[in-house]
């Protein structure tokens, strides 16, 4: 590739895939639909697999002309030597990655606010009823009992 601005399509595209796709995973988290989350898995982990490839690509492209290897790189040739097209893609790429990282912070706060409600709901099962924080089970798998009863001594 000898020209920093070739994969800015194709990172657009999957960036606007990713969006859709983080879309529907909110959507799946409000609704708390842990199996159709796991089958959305996969094609997020190949968007952004293909995504970091591409742009290990535009930055060795850039490393290999003499700027930074980056994003900051980026900025610095599109300030000095792209056209009002290329300047057009790389807006809109900026873009798109800003509002796929809002919906990333988003879905991770419904995930995290999910995990608290699933260990509210597991701590209520460990504890029984009435008592402070005590597990349900002990190590050996008794449970604990009530409190003090009758023993008998046989003689």
């Amino acid at each position: 590739m000898t020209r920093p601005q070739a994969t800015l399509p194709a990172e657009h595209e999957r960036v606007v895939a990713l969006i859709q796709l983080m879309k529907q995973e909110q959507q799946l988290l409000v609704a708390a639909d842990a199996d159709a989350l796991a089958e959305l898995t996969p094609g997020k982990v190949v968007l952004v697999q293909e995504l970091v490839q591409l742009s290990r690509q535009r930055h060795a492209t850039l490393g290999g002309m003499g700027f930074e290897a980056g994003e900051a790189g980026m900025e610095a040739w599109v300030a000095s030597h792209a056209d009002a097209a290329t300047r057009t893609q790389w807006s809109g790429l900026l873009t798109a990655a800003a509002e796929a990282k809002e919906f990333n912070r988003v879905n991770g706060l419904l995930i995290n606010r999910q995990l608290a409600h699933n260990q509210t709901v597991l701590q209520a099962l460990r504890t029984p009823a009435g008592a402070a924080e005590s597990p349900l089970y002990g190590a050996k798998g008794l449970s604990f009992g009530a409190g003090a009863g009758r023993r008998f001594v046989s003689v």
